[in-house]
């Protein structure tokens, strides 16, 4: 399966230089009239496009996929950001990765996976973009929709009260990152609105949702509000499925991930979609 690594200049940012794969998977010569179909994923905070189970599913899509970091995260430069700020960044890298897609490929996009904020910044993409009127479907992992950081501020606030900030130090894709968060950054990132996701989000566009039951960066019942939001559209289905261990980052349940969005996805090809939860009348291994 070729491998294409690209590098294209941030049309927003001066400087800035977006890095990203693509995965061809079908290399016949047929035509669409709308466009190639493609995938794109994207990764969460601090994550990168080969974190977790991302390289792994796009091995395994039947359709090419997308997937590239986000400026200021691993091989694209740039400046990142926590908050609001940064989704709007986010969403011109969408904008900016998929115009490139279109011009030197032909792509249209037909399925968006986005992890975590990710997702946040996927379904906004989905609510705004001319482009995403014609998505077939979206997964939305582990993805927030109730803003605030209740775990991380009991962590911060020793430090916020002491110093005005606190460094947060982690590492993407084993090299250190170093952030200074302050608490004018938590409230940039907890006024964000997630709510244009009940009136804006393409109506024929199918959802499958995806939540660990063990996540303590992401309330499980999170994925039950998207729930409320993506079913009963008359023109698309919503489907839920929990993982009974999975934490944030599904760690031990890579494969049971990427199995589910293949399952689903193929199902959603077919025509044959319902709206409620994975694998509804099938009686689990106890």
């Amino acid at each position: 399966m070729p491998s294409i690594k690209f590098k294209i200049p941030h049309p927003k940012e001066e400087g800035c230089v977006l890095t990203g794969i693509i995965e061809q998977r079908d290399l016949s010569s047929e035509t669409d009239p709308r466009g190639k179909p493609i995938a794109l994923i994207f990764h969460g905070a601090v994550g990168h496009k080969d974190y977790l189970f991302f390289r792994q599913l796009a091995e395994r899509l039947p359709i090419d996929s997308c997937r590239f970091d986000f400026r200021g995260n691993h091989e694209s430069n740039g400046t990142w950001h926590l908050g609001e700020k940064g989704f709007v960044n986010d969403v011109e890298d969408i904008n900016a990765v998929v115009a490139y897609l279109k011009a030197e490929y032909g792509y249209r996009v037909d399925l968006v996976v986005g992890h975590s904020r990710g997702s946040i910044v996927g379904i906004r993409w989905m609510c705004t973009a001319p482009e995403a009127r014609d998505v077939s479907g979206y997964v939305n992992l582990s993805g927030r929709y109730r803003m605030k950081l209740h775990p991380y501020l009991d962590r911060w606030r020793k430090e916020f009260e002491a110093a005005g900030f606190y460094i947060w130090k982690t590492r993407v894709a084993g090299k250190p990152f170093v952030l200074r968060m302050t608490p004018e950054h938590v409230k940039d990132f907890e006024e964000a609105d997630t709510s244009l996701v009940w009136t804006e989000f393409p109506r024929q566009t199918d959802v499958l949702t995806i939540h660990g039951m063990a996540d303590l960066v992401v309330p499980p019942f999170d994925a039950m509000i998207y729930a409320r939001a993506f079913s009963a559209r008359p023109a698309a289905t919503h489907t839920l499925h929990y993982i009974e261990r999975g934490d944030h980052n599904y760690l031990g349940h890579f494969d049971e991930v990427v199995d589910t969005i293949l399952g689903w996805w193929d199902l959603q090809t077919k025509g044959k979609l319902r709206d409620g939860v994975w694998q509804a009348g099938v009686k689990p291994k106890l």
